[in-house]
């Protein structure tokens, strides 16, 4: 697994820095656009709430200019960077099988 040195960034910070910010909208007038509370938008801007799969196509459909997969992943980096920096239990598993000598063959069906 390769390993970064730096957390990504919140799927919050960008939507707040790259979208709320340089188009002057208020999270209340985000909200009422994607038909969600304020406290929900309030909660993802501030990094304490994660984003769905539903708040990506939402954001999605409000910036054309984004995907509900960009969302989707950014969240993904940033809740895999969080647990591998916050828990080292996982780090004494083992392999299954040698990746070297099944590489390029499928293992599992």
């Amino acid at each position: 697994m390769r390993e970064r040195k730096r957390c990504p960034r919140h799927p919050g910070y960008i939507l707040k820095k790259l979208y709320i910010e340089p188009l002057s909208v208020t999270i209340t007038q985000l909200s009422q656009m994607l038909g969600v509370s304020r406290k929900t938008v309030s909660a993802i801007v501030n990094e304490r709430k994660s984003i769905t799969p539903e708040m990506a196509l939402r954001l999605a459909q409000a910036f054309p200019n984004s995907m509900p997969e960009s969302w989707i992943n950014l969240q993904r980096n940033y809740d895999l960077w969080q647990v591998a920096h916050r828990t080292s239990e996982w780090r004494a598993i083992h392999p299954v099988i040698d990746a070297e000598k099944y590489s390029g063959h499928a293992v599992l069906a």
